[in-house]
């Protein structure tokens, strides 16, 4: 199962680079939702894989992990509008760094989906710890609409990287390291403010995988459903990315949505533990994170339907 999981996702990563978005053209919007819904289309045809060896139950965890994942990371959407804009990048260069930025994701939600399978493996109160991580948090985001944007564009790191590393005033094209004269007009190695964005948007994940991951956790605690989940959900963000942007703040109720998400989420596990059952029903699990998100979707047209007329 691991072989076929893997070896699908390197056949997605060679198609989306080599064939599909070949060069530095510009993605349009149809192109953008045509990509968004073919990846769509294949993390929920997984499902049907899952279900073929390992049957309904694991495969309805699956889907729920799925959905979950690909909702919270609407919010990376917003967090990437804001790299992008802070560092001027070119929306024909954007594809790139984001190919990218989601092969460093895929290392480090293995790293940090090994650890904490570990952890909850050793010391089963750590659901508890993550379930109460998610409630916190869910709390916060609908109190203060707290989404750490403002944590990622004041980052600590890529200001040291600046001091610490010769950075070139332009682009030099798709290139993320440039060889080129330095003040004394010896050859040295630059880094592109491309290489910079692109270190920006994998601490960006890093930040919403503190959320994310313990949320998969506390629907499944399956490493495979975990991992396969989570990376079907980040494999289309790209072409969601390109496809929502622009339209992404019409979508106002969806992020108190998401935070009454965490919280059931969060919730269901303590629920569990309080009635002495292993879990709550992942048929009900999935139905009511459906109509959460449903009910998020509704509001939010609702609110831009006004300004459209």
């Amino acid at each position: 199962m691991w072989a076929v999981f893997l070896t699908l996702v390197l056949g997605l990563l060679a198609l989306d680079l080599g064939v599909l978005n070949r060069g530095q053209q510009e993605i349009g919007v149809r192109k953008s939702l045509l990509l968004s819904a073919f990846y769509i289309t294949i993390g929920l045809g997984f499902g049907g894989f899952v279900w073929a060896q390992l049957g309904p139950e694991p495969a309805v965890e699956y889907w729920t992990g799925f959905v979950v994942e690909k909702s919270l990371a609407m919010d990376n959407i917003f967090v990437i509008a804001t790299i992008f804009g802070a560092f001027a990048v070119p929306r024909h260069l954007q594809h790139r760094v984001l190919f990218w930025g989601i092969l460093g994701v895929i290392v480090l939600r293995a790293v940090m989906i090994g650890f904490g399978a570990a952890l909850v493996q050793r010391y089963e109160w750590v659901l508890l710890v993550f379930a109460a991580f998610l409630i916190v948090t869910g709390a916060r985001m609908l109190l203060s609409g707290d989404d750490h944007e403002s944590g990622v564009a004041d980052n600590r790191l890529l200001r040291w990287l600046r001091r610490n590393l010769r950075v070139t005033q332009d682009f030099a094209g798709h290139r993320f390291l440039v060889r080129q004269p330095d003040d004394s007009g010896r050859m040295r190695l630059f880094v592109t403010p491309l290489f910079l964005a692109l270190v920006a948007i994998e601490f960006a994940d890093v930040v919403f995988a503190v959320d994310s991951v313990p949320a998969i956790f506390a629907i499944t605690t399956d490493p495979y459903l975990v991992y396969t989940s989570n990376i079907f959900a980040i494999l289309g963000l790209r072409a969601l990315y390109f496809a929502l942007a622009a339209v992404l703040h019409r979508f106002s109720g969806l992020k108190p949505a998401l935070a009454v998400l965490l919280i059931f989420i969060g919730g269901k596990v303590v629920v569990a533990e309080a009635l002495g059952i292993e879990k709550v029903p992942a048929a009900l699990s999935l139905g009511v994170t459906f109509a959460i998100l449903a009910a998020g979707v509704a509001v939010s047209l609702v609110r831009s339907a006004p300004a459209r007329q």
